[in-house]
């Protein structure tokens, strides 16, 4: 009934139906219809008072008789639990359903009555009352957030993309600074605040950002956690974070309300080349357009205040980049190694199965355990990795380590040349895969001897056959002729048999007569 005695009440003072539609939200051609329905009768700006009279009218427009005020509002009353169980759900139905639902149950009532008891008697579309936040001094916050622009066309993907721009707001001048930028990430938010801090020429003591993803790892009333490299983006810069509270963007009023300005003032109606052209356009708009207009509220400019108060008691401006670290959890694994940024670092037997916390920038990856330092490598690239082989229990390191130079060195201690062939044999992109026959030769020095390994080394250099198997077929060749020239040296006896007889046992017949003759 509110809506129609609005469209009511605009009728009886003579405003025109287009008017009426646009201020009320009213279909223009369901207020003409109201508007022929009040012609018969008195209109004024008195009688529209009388709720009578606009219950007949809503009545004669909606082609059925309603029943009285009262007996709606009774019929109302005895809904009231469900009604409010509906309003106050999770998820909360719409008004409009909710008179959908009580006319299927036979509840004859408007919705206009609907609505006025669900206002009068539930509460239901009140705001909460609010006090004005007041302004901190110069220099102590800036307000942060970011807000969609619209499609701009990129020209290094040939397509358009989402553009989104980080609004950094200080507080007492109402000075702001706006990042154009393609993506939300941590990177971007670091990178849009040092942009910030130099246009500004200084750093605000205090910032407060929503729950966005880049920067916080746990959304909490109470206690949210913060990622831990935008912390040492802020203890690197010196300023404080004060989250605002979740889905509570009046904490944060002074950048909230300016996306839409920025749209219209900034982004509408300009086309930009590149992102770095629209940070260019960007940050002349925010120094003469934005910072050099009359604040609506302050009625001062922004600019100005800044330059004249504030300027002087920001903090000071960062002189160098900002490092982002990488900040992760990692396991030890069975074999030593963590892997970070799919790089792997080692780290000491007593360390695996731990799980430990890592940070990684441009140079470093420090592991810490409990808070503790234990384990520092230098940053290596994707696929590479980084040990150490005091990590690795004793025995186990030189396989595992495959070090080059490590099986030169032994090799030399064998021989000069046997040194030389494991560093000629191992002269390959990928070493590795022919550290198994270096530790084949270094067997067969043990087995054949050095001196004869080397001799052979260097005979097989000579030829350029590098080969531990025609190395070892060699020296097996040698040690067999060796054993047979060994062998031909000496003068062999038969094997006496087990039963053998002397020589009298082939003696004759004959011969035995002549002998016993």
């Amino acid at each position: 009934m509110m809506e129609v005695k609005e469209v009511l009440r605009r009728l009886a003072a003579g405003q025109g139906l287009r008017d009426i539609a646009r201020q009320t939200g009213v279909d223009r051609k369901t207020v003409r219809r109201y508007a022929d329905a009040a012609k018969g009768g008195e209109l004024t700006l008195e009688t529209v008072q009388d709720d009578a009279l606009v219950h007949a009218i809503i009545a004669s427009v909606q082609g059925r008789e309603l029943p009285p005020l009262s007996e709606q509002r009774a019929q109302l009353v005895a809904q009231r639990a469900r009604i409010e169980g509906w309003l106050q759900g999770r998820p909360p139905l719409k008004l409009t359903k909710v008179h959908v639902l009580l006319t299927r149950d036979g509840v004859s009532a408007s919705y206009a009555t609907l609505r006025r008891f669900a206002m009068d008697e539930l509460g239901w579309g009140k705001r909460a009352p609010t006090v004005r936040v007041d302004d901190c001094g110069p220099g102590e916050e800036a307000q942060i957030d970011f807000g969609c622009m619209g499609l701009m066309h990129d020209l290094e993907t040939a397509r358009d993309r989402k553009l989104w721009v980080l609004i950094v707001t200080l507080v007492h001048s109402r000075y702001q600074f706006v990042y154009p930028t393609f993506e939300q990430t941590l990177l971007v938010v670091c990178e849009g605040l040092d942009a910030a801090w130099r246009f500004f020429e200084g750093v605000a003591k205090r910032i407060v950002p929503d729950n966005m993803k880049a920067i916080v790892v746990k959304a909490h009333p109470t206690n949210p956690r913060l990622n831990d490299a935008f912390l040492d983006y802020a203890q690197a810069r010196g300023f404080f974070v004060d989250l605002a509270r979740v889905r509570r963007p009046k904490d944060k009023p002074r950048v909230e309300n300016q996306v839409p300005y920025v749209r219209e003032s900034w982004f509408q109606g300009e086309t930009f080349l590149t992102i770095d052209d629209a940070r260019r356009h960007a940050e002349h708009w925010c120094r003469e357009t934005a910072g050099g207009r009359i604040h609506g509220t302050t009625r001062k400019v922004p600019r100005e205040v800044y330059e004249q108060v504030e300027r002087a008691h920001m903090l000071a401006a960062p002189t160098v980049v900002f490092d982002v670290p990488l900040w992760q959890d990692a396991i030890v694994h069975e074999d030593h190694h963590i892997q970070v940024a799919h790089a792997l670092y080692s780290l000491p037997t007593r360390y695996i199965g731990r799980t430990v916390r890592v940070r990684a920038d441009r140079c470093l990856v420090r592991v810490f355990l409990n808070s503790e330092l234990i384990k520092t490598h230098p940053r290596k690239a994707p696929g590479e990795r980084s040990t150490d082989v005091n990590d690795y229990p004793p025995g186990r390191s030189e396989y595992a380590v495959r070090r080059v130079e490590d099986f030169v060195a032994k090799g030399q201690q064998q021989g000069h040349h046997v040194g030389l062939y494991i560093a000629r044999m191992l002269d390959r992109a990928l070493p590795w895969t022919k550290m198994r026959q270096a530790h084949q030769l270094l067997r067969l020095c043990r087995k054949y001897g050095a001196e004869r390994v080397d001799a052979v080394c260097k005979r097989s250099l000579e030829f350029d056959v590098v080969d531990v198997t025609r190395i070892e077929r060699m020296l097996k060749n040698a040690q067999k002729i060796e054993q047979q020239a060994s062998d031909s040296g000496k003068l062999r006896a038969l094997p006496t048999g087990r039963f053998a007889r002397g020589t009298d046992s082939f003696a004759t017949r004959g011969s035995s007569k002549k002998g016993g003759a």
